[in-house]
């Protein structure tokens, strides 16, 4: 059986990119120390995942498959690697984030930033499939996606990742731990060297 057809996101794909990235992320070291309540966390990561895809999908690096069940989101090397989400950046019944939550993810993303390289890449920010879709290689079929636009740029990949159990399945696709956090939680800063456009 063949896989679906990866394509670039649209408006029209962010109603299904928030839903795969909420439900992939609900075990998530970051996400988790984010928002860490479970009454909450639905409403505070559609709004965290809503204001990143907003802010990536004018610029035709956010692939899909299967209708969003899998997604990965870039950040070309003319822009920032990740704004901090902002309150209200998602349709009006996502929830606003209450002071302490917005100052959690102001800090971590000025955490992230400080460790992140000066010169240019091509930053994986999101990379999640919905877990009634795993196992399927969708992520990595969308991660390499990206990959292909940054060979053709000749640059680099950056990602961090603070799932432990990542770190191997990304060093099987070419990645390599070039850095780390220690707070808010561990993270790890991993590099594809740049490689020959396919």
């Amino acid at each position: 059986m063949t896989a679906p057809e990866i394509t670039i996101a649209t408006p029209t794909d962010r109603a299904a990119v928030v839903e795969t990235l909420v439900a992939a992320f609900v075990k998530d070291p970051v996400l988790r120390s984010l928002f860490p309540d479970e009454e909450t966390y639905p409403r505070y990561a559609a709004t965290f995942f809503g204001h990143l895809f907003d802010k990536r999908v004018q610029l035709s690096s956010i692939w899909t498959i299967g209708g969003g069940a899998s997604v990965a989101i870039w950040e070309p090397p003319a822009g920032q690697p990740a704004d901090p989400p902002a309150p209200g950046h998602g349709s009006p019944d996502e929830a606003r984030y209450p002071a302490d939550v917005l100052a959690r993810v102001e800090s971590y993303n000025e955490t992230v930033h400080a460790a992140l390289p000066t010169f240019p890449f091509w930053y994986l920010g999101v990379l999640g499939t919905h877990p009634e879709s795993a196992g399927r290689g969708w992520g990595r079929a969308v991660m390499r996606a990206g990959l292909e636009r940054a060979a053709a740029d000749g640059l680099p990949a950056i990602l961090e990742t603070s799932n432990p159990g990542n770190i191997e399945l990304y060093r099987r696709a070419g990645w390599e731990v070039v850095g780390s956090l220690a707070e808010p939680v561990p993270t790890w800063i991993m590099q594809q060297p740049p490689r020959r456009a396919l």
